[in-house]
């Protein structure tokens, strides 16, 4: 295994390494584990295996979640495709989210595999949410843990005719998220599915949040990766944020996401 890292604080490719042995390797699992932990997004090139090995490489990081409401293949709601085209009206990620924040329990992790690229174009960008919130004064950080925001996802025709697996989710949850496994404190506010700061009017409301999206689109916290064909990326949901660039219009894009269930976002003082 060899790890080259792509920034100093967030994002790396691991060579070496055939990701279905993770599910059967315990050893290598909790060497990838502790990776991630350290780089936030683990990237892995020529990684060929089935949707079936897609889903067992999920599993092994804890129970899958199911989208909402986007489409699915191999008859298999947990195994979600990424797709665009020239008929397409959308990129659904072309905006700075952690997917599905508007689920009580958003997702811990989302592990992406591209099988078609354009041919040119189509990177996606993640943001280090540890070091957002580090970034701000002290004062403003004390001032950003005591707030609660309302998270909402409306899914009304985004997909096109598929129908939604479920109702479109809403929740709330703090401002700044402790990571479970870390205990490093983050921001947990995004510009795709946060609508509102709990304990403030709507005009306060408005200023901080375009406020702190500025600080998150600041590419001093960002990673950049340039997909090849059967790469892999298995990013945090808890303390990252991600875009992913619609500058290839009218190629394609295809691959598939499993998506791993996470727990209730909460603040440890």
């Amino acid at each position: 295994m060899r790890v080259e890292k792509l920034t100093t604080t967030i994002g790396a490719i691991v060579h070496g390494v055939d990701l279905r042995a993770v599910v059967s390797d315990q050893s290598l699992f909790n060497d990838i584990h502790e990776l991630w932990m350290d780089n936030l997004v683990l990237f892995f090139r020529d990684q060929r295996f089935s949707p079936e090995q897609q889903l067992a490489i999920g599993e092994t990081f804890g129970e899958l979640h199911i989208h909402p409401a986007a489409p699915y293949v191999s008859g298999n709601p947990a195994l979600m495709e990424i797709h665009t085209d020239a008929n397409s009206s959308r990129n659904n990620g072309a905006v700075w989210h952690s997917d599905v924040s508007a689920d009580e329990t958003p997702p811990m992790a989302s592990l992406l595999r591209i099988h078609r690229i354009p041919a040119r174009g189509g990177d996606t960008i993640w943001a280090n949410m540890y070091e957002v919130f580090a970034s701000f004064s002290k004062p403003m950080q004390e001032f950003l843990k005591g707030l609660h925001a309302v998270h909402t996802a409306n899914y009304s025709g985004f997909y096109g005719d598929h129908l939604p697996q479920r109702e479109s989710p809403s929740a709330v949850h703090p401002v700044v998220r402790t990571h479970p496994v870390t205990g490093r404190q983050g921001l947990f506010v995004n510009r795709g599915f946060t609508k509102q700061i709990c304990e403030l009017e709507d005009q306060e409301s408005r200023s901080l949040l375009s406020l702190l999206y500025k600080r998150v689109e600041d590419s001093v916290y960002h990673c950049r990766f340039q997909w090849q064909e059967n790469s892999v990326a298995l990013w945090d949901n808890r303390c990252t944020q991600h875009l992913a660039l619609w500058d290839y219009f009218p190629e394609s894009r295809s691959g598939t996401r499993v998506t791993i269930a996470g727990d209730k976002p909460f603040l440890e003082l």
